[in-house]
């Protein structure tokens, strides 16, 4: 009988709270954000635990450029799951787009705990490829003194290439780049087209020829052979 009054009074709040999760899933797929993000924080008030609902105000504040809005969403999932690497992952991309936007000063202080973010989603999920490549990118970027490290760039990037051929060609081509160094990026982007032949790679090399090795005509070659590529595969 207990089981029978259970189903009556609870299974109507669960059936309402899912629907209502529904449309605002809908809302947010049709890039509608304004009314997504009031119709999950209604879900949140019902359900404030429910980590799917948390996630998606975290990357809506995000799209919104809210990083603190970001940052405490995304910190509610960590101490509600820590055990999920892409908790970490987007909480230490909310705090590092935070300390691109802030003072130097500020910015350094919040460098160790946005590495730290990254690392540990590594450590939770090994073969965590977007950890690797925010890595690699705050490594080139910052100057020595304050932590950069173009080797350590290099490790993270040779991590990718043995999780993944593509990202790691990619990953040390942008490397190269960043560091001028056009001859050995083109190779690597050329790699990476010969790994997969991803619409990136083919975009990533013209973008070398056109701006920074003042060659329009061979990116203007590379993306006609991506197109002509993409003809023939429908075949």
């Amino acid at each position: 009988m207990k089981h029978i009054i259970y189903l009556f009074v609870f299974l109507p709040v669960i059936m309402w709270a899912q629907s209502d999760f529904d449309r605002a899933e809908k809302l947010y797929k049709a890039n509608k954000m304004d009314q997504a993000e009031l119709a999950f924080e209604s879900v949140l008030k019902s359900s404030p635990s429910d980590l799917k609902t948390i996630e998606y105000l975290g990357d809506i504040a995000g799209h919104y450029k809210s990083w603190d809005k970001a940052i405490g969403y995304y910190k509610k999932l960590k101490q509600l799951k820590p055990s999920e690497a892409d908790y970490h992952y987007k909480y230490g991309g909310a705090l590092g787009m935070k300390a691109k936007e802030s003072n130097k000063f500020k910015a350094l202080g919040m460098i160790d705990e946005v590495k730290a973010s990254f690392e540990k989603a590594i450590s939770l999920n090994p073969k965590h490829i977007e950890s690797r490549w925010a890595l690699i990118e705050i490594y080139i970027q910052l100057p020595g003194i304050v932590g950069g490290s173009e080797s350590k760039a290099i490790k993270y990037s040779n991590e990718l290439l043995r999780l993944s051929p593509i990202d790691g060609y990619l990953s040390r081509g942008h490397i190269e780049e960043y560091f001028k160094r056009y001859k050995v990026a083109e190779q690597q982007y050329k790699k990476a087209i010969i790994a997969g032949g991803s619409k990136t790679s083919y975009q990533k090399l013209a973008s070398l020829y056109k701006n920074k090795m003042r060659e329009p005509e061979k990116a203007k070659t590379i993306l006609e052979t991506y197109n002509s590529k993409k003809v023939q595969d429908r075949f």
